[in-house]
């Protein structure tokens, strides 16, 4: 049974992840625009194959078929292709890994929305962002969106959003140093100690712990 080809669900919902995106990211420059649209292509190429056209089934369709022969390939819940490669058995939806990739993507979303509220406030006094979740790390809206997308790859794995996923980690990388040169300049030593007290993209454990220490 083929369970796809609902074009205006693939848009829709590509165009509110989008648009959501865009109202955190408000693309400054070429590099910015450019990693925008390469996240842009990563959601728009996840929900056309969740419900436009399985492409990764449909070229690993012969290797499913011989591999997993009870399998019907283009039911929907066959899309969920690390459960099928898991052999859970049961309703996909209500699985371990499901159930998982739903926190990941919300508690991304949440967390994306919440990094962007102290970031407005610290842009329009014109300081360094070193509340809330910047207090822990310097870039926690990069953090967001890659959550994000790994709890996507979790739920609906496809061959085209499992090679963007590392571009796109590599891409917030290397925004992020060209950000923090950016902040240096407008900064200065303020924003220095800041980075040498702070992690990029995880906590600085040993910095937290002598703070916490001094506080107590």
């Amino acid at each position: 049974m083929f369970e796809y080809g609902y074009w205006e669900i693939v848009v829709i919902n590509s165009l509110i992840f989008i648009m959501f995106a865009f109202s955190f990211v408000r693309p400054k420059n070429v590099t910015d625009w450019r990693v925008f649209g390469t996240f842009s292509a990563f959601i728009v190429a996840l929900f056309t194959e969740m419900y436009g056209f399985p492409l990764t089934i449909y070229l690993l369709s012969g290797w499913l078929s011989e591999k997993f022969p009870q399998l019907d390939l283009f039911a929907h819940d066959s899309g969920h292709l690390w459960y099928e490669l898991l052999g859970i058995s049961g309703d996909p939806h209500t699985s371990p890994i499901h159930i998982a990739s739903t926190w990941f993507i919300n508690g991304g979303l949440l967390f994306l929305a919440i990094t962007w509220m102290f970031l407005y406030r610290a842009q329009r006094k014109g300081v360094v962002a070193k509340s809330g979740p910047y207090a822990l790390i310097r870039h926690p809206q990069y953090v967001a969106f890659i959550v994000i997308m790994f709890g996507f790859l979790l739920q609906w794995p496809t061959l085209l959003t499992l090679l963007m996923f590392p571009i796109l980690v590599i891409m917030y990388m290397k925004l992020a140093k060209i950000e923090e040169r950016e902040s240096i300049k407008a900064f200065g030593e303020e924003y220095a100690t800041y980075a040498d007290d702070t992690g990029r993209f995880f906590p600085n454990l040993k910095k937290l712990r002598k703070k916490f220490t001094i506080n107590s």
